[in-house]
């Protein structure tokens, strides 16, 4: 597997002929760039929500060039605070092109998901998310192994299967 950080990791969109499927697993998420964000999603305050525009200049840049890019999130009911943010700033997400969904881990049997998160391109690629222990994003270890590749497709088809379209979703 070779890291891709940066330029690397977005280049995997750019590179990406159909689709950019992301699943997510985790409850909560811990990272520096989020954490004032969150913060202020918790006390109410406002947020110009400009430390998100350079995700979604990017799903704007390879949305518009065709590719569609899907998010499906697998969470803990009830939800989570953080669960709660992410599903708050989800709607960004989706006005820049994503499809984000949403599947209650309840429907989901523990043993078909991956334990970590990832994205599959043009179900061929599949770029692991790595976390520094700070939480911090460290980038995506990315592989083409045909084994693992295909059963991430199997993952993918099963949990997409079972999502609900971010605007139709409520707290199951």
């Amino acid at each position: 597997m070779l890291l891709a950080q940066n330029d690397d990791f977005l280049n995997l969109f750019r590179d990406a002929k159909r689709e950019a499927f992301h699943l997510e697993v985790s409850d909560t998420y811990d990272t520096p760039d989020e954490s004032e964000p969150f913060r202020k999603y918790l006390t109410s305050e406002p947020d110009d929500y400009e430390w998100f525009q350079p995700w979604l200049s990017h799903v704007r840049e390879v949305t518009g060039n065709g590719l569609s890019v899907k998010r499906a999130r697998v969470v803990t009911t009830p939800h989570t605070d953080y669960t709660r943010f992410a599903k708050h700033v989800a709607r960004f997400n989706v006005e820049a092109g994503e499809d984000v969904r949403y599947v209650p881990r309840h429907l989901i049997n523990a043993d078909e998901l991956t334990r970590d998160d990832w994205w599959l391109f043009d179900d061929e690629r599949v770029a692991f998310t790595v976390f520094k222990p700070s939480g911090e994003w460290s980038g995506a270890a990315v592989t083409t192994d045909p084994v693992i590749v295909d059963y991430v497709r199997r993952v993918k088809t099963l949990v997409w299967s079972k999502a609900t379209p971010l605007g139709e979703y409520a707290d199951q």
